[in-house]
C-alpha cells in the first residue's frame, strides 16, 4: 500500500519537493495535507452549522436520529455503546498507536512506524483545530459521557477508527497479497466504523451528520499520509538510483 506507482502522482510529488530527502517529502506532504483537511473540514463545519442547521426540517431529522436512540436504550445496549465508544477514545488509541510504534521500531520498519503516528496525529490534530472554530451543541438527548458539549462536530471517535484501524487492516492485506483478505479487511473497517458511529450516536455525543463527517476525515486524513509514505519511498527509491549511478 505504500509502495508509489510508476510514474504516478507519489512519484511526481517526490520530484517537485525534492527526490534525494524522503523525511522532507514526508514531512512536506504531510502538512500541506494537514492544513488542506483543516480548512476542508472547517468549511464542512461551518456549512453545516451556519446554513443547514438553521433549517427546521433539517435540524429536527438530525435531532430525531439520537432521540429514537435514546428511546431505545437498555442496560445490555448501554454496556455496549461503552464498548464501542471507548475502542476508539482517547485510552485506547494512545496505547494500540504506542504499541504499533514499538514494535515496529524495535524491527526497524521507520515507514511503517511513521505511517502508524502520523496518521493518528493529522487525524487528531485535523478533529482538534476543528472544534476550535467549529462550535456545535450534541444532540439533545441525555447524554452519557461528559465531554464538551459543543464540540459535537465531527466525530473524532469515527475518524480514528478509519485512519488508524482502517489504516492498519489496509497495511496488512497489502502485506498478505490475498485478495479475501483485501474484501476482509474493508468489511472490517465499514463494520468497526459503524459499531463506533453507533455507539457514539447512541450515547449522544454525536448527531449522524457529525458521524458522516468523521468518516470523511478519517478517509483524508488516511489518504494523506498514504500519499506522504508513497511520495516519501519514491523519493528513496530515487536517491538510491542516483547513488548506484553515481558508483
Amino acid at each position: 500500500m505504500l509502495e508509489p506507482t510508476p510514474d504516478g502522482p507519489a512519484e511526481h510529488l517526490a520530484h517537485r519537493l525534492g527526490a534525494t530527502h524522503p523525511a522532507r517529502v514526508f514531512l512536506a506532504t504531510v502538512v500541506a495535507g494537514f492544513a488542506a483537511l483543516v480548512g476542508m473540514t472547517i468549511s464542512a463545519g461551518l456549512l453545516l452549522t451556519e446554513l443547514l442547521v438553521p433549517v427546521h426540517g433539517f435540524e429536527k431529522w438530525d435531532n430525531d436520529v439520537n432521540r429514537w436512540l435514546a428511546e431505545r436504550r437498555s442496560p445490555a445496549l448501554t454496556d455496549l455503546s461503552w464498548l464501542g465508544s471507548t475502542v476508539a477514545g482517547g485510552l485506547v488509541i494512545p496505547v494500540v498507536v504506542g504499541v504499533l510504534v514499538v514494535v515496529f521500531l524495535l524491527k526497524r520498519k521507520w515507514l511503517l512506524a511513521a505511517f502508524t503516528l502520523f496518521v493518528i496525529g493529522v487525524e487528531s490534530g485535523s478533529y482538534r483545530a476543528t472544534t476550535l472554530v467549529v462550535e456545535r451543541d450534541r444532540p439533545p438527548v441525555h447524554r452519557l459521557e461528559g465531554l464538551d458539549p459543543t464540540a459535537s462536530f465531527p466525530s473524532g471517535h469515527i475518524a480514528a477508527t478509519v485512519a488508524l484501524y482502517g489504516g492498519v487492516l489496509l497495511l496488512l492485506s497489502s502485506w498478505l497479497h490475498r485478495r479475501w483478505f483485501s474484501m476482509l479487511a474493508v468489511c472490517l473497517t465499514i463494520a468497526l466504523a459503524l459499531f463506533v458511529g453507533w455507539a457514539r450516536m447512541y450515547r449522544g455525543m454525536h448527531h449522524i451528520t457529525d458521524s458522516a463527517a468523521g468518516v470523511v476525515m478519517g478517509l483524508l486524513a488516511l489518504g494523506i499520509v498514504v500519499l506522504a509514505a508513497r511520495a516519501a519511498t519514491a523519493a528513496a527509491n530515487a536517491r538510491d538510483a542516483r547513488r548506484k549511478d553515481a558508483t
